[in-house]
């Protein structure tokens, strides 16, 4: 997964998110009456310097995570979460549902992953997970099919589990206040079609994840990772390491564009300090 995206999959991995941008504006707070609204006027910031842009106009802004829906692929273009030392919580039931927010055609349903685990192997992969946010309000919203995609069983419960663990180790360790994460899809390669539904959809043939402590990346404490759905469950996710600026091509997306130019640039270029604090070696 790591290195430039070849220009054959260039195609692939941009159809979804233009196709999804086609829709009005549409940006909605869960819990209060639906609206536009700017960012900086949503009531949950689960973002801190700015929220990926560059997806579909769907926005859902909730207290267990903020969510870009694309209608194309019938998941998440992205998904951010806050985690603090309260939001996490065990023992949650996973009632999966359909997102009541989402119009219909433009998510899945429960029954569309029926037959999905014995065919194709996956598991219904939470993309703000539920151990690290189940403490909050509105948990229930986890189970939401918006913030699911079908994952390899393997990657899911190997090394995307793993490092779901460093990310609630962090937020339990002294002086860090926040632990922000964006993660969302990547589609370079045919992975398969959930056979439970004729609803047109396109499975992610992989994942990209950033996380940062504190209020801002400015100060080193960052880390971002990739990894594809074939991914060995015995995997390492420290090997799995890549820049901001290379999910950003390969994503089509933008990442902290509330911070300013060239220290966007300079950090995504470069890695982050993080990943010695979540048992990594430090990159050179």
């Amino acid at each position: 997964m790591q290195g430039s995206i070849k220009s054959k999959h260039l195609a692939f991995l941009l159809i979804p998110l233009v196709a999804a941008c086609t829709t009005p504006d549409r940006t909605r707070e869960s819990a209060i009456t639906p609206q536009a609204q700017p960012q900086q006027a949503w009531q949950f910031d689960n973002c801190a310097v700015g929220c990926p842009s560059g997806g579909s106009p769907l926005t859902l802004n909730r207290q267990a995570y903020t969510l870009n829906n694309n209608g194309s692929t019938k998941f998440a273009n992205w998904v951010s979460y806050k985690i603090t030392k309260t939001t996490p919580a065990s023992g949650r039931a996973r009632d999966w549902q359909t997102d009541p927010d989402i119009p219909a055609g433009e998510t899945l349903d429960p029954v569309d992953y029926n037959g999905a685990n014995v065919a194709l192997k996956v598991d219904r992969g939470h993309q703000a997970n539920l151990a690290s946010m189940a403490g909050v309000a509105d948990w229930q919203s986890l189970n939401y099919l918006s913030n699911i995609t079908p994952q390899k069983s393997d990657l899911n419960q190997g090394p995307w589990a793993h490092l779901e663990d460093q990310e609630r180790n962090l937020s339990k360790q002294a002086g860090v206040d926040a632990v922000y994460v964006a993660t969302g899809p990547l589609y370079e390669h045919f992975v398969g079609t959930l056979p439970g539904t004729n609803k047109v959809h396109t499975i992610p043939s992989g994942y990209w994840k950033i996380i940062f402590v504190g209020s801002s990346p400015e100060g080193g404490m960052y880390a971002s990772f990739v990894m594809n759905q074939e991914t060995p469950k015995s995997a390492n996710f420290c090997d799995y390491q890549v820049p901001v600026n290379q999910i950003e091509e390969r994503s089509g997306l933008t990442f902290w564009s509330g911070l300013p130019q060239a220290v966007q640039a300079a950090l995504k270029a470069r890695q982050g300090q993080l990943p010695g604090r979540i048992g990594c070696k430090q990159a050179l």
